[in-house]
């Protein structure tokens, strides 16, 4: 059998960690930060780690993750 390729967009965009949680990007930090408070940007730096119901969504696209 083949290889099954990953998705490149979702190898660009995510991570998984040692225990196979999937992390991203915060959003919501592209652009317009003048409308957002300062408390939210702050807590928007960095990553985050996705709930389990958009996880599973994002691991059917990284078949080897």
């Amino acid at each position: 059998m083949p290889k099954m390729k990953t998705k490149s967009g979702v190898k660009k965009r995510f991570k998984l960690t040692a225990s196979g949680k999937v992390k991203s990007g915060q959003a919501g930090k592209q652009h317009g930060m003048i409308k957002r408070s300062n408390k939210q940007i702050r807590n928007q730096r960095g990553t985050t780690v996705l709930c389990d119901a958009d996880a599973r969504i994002v691991k059917k696209f990284m078949p080897y993750g």
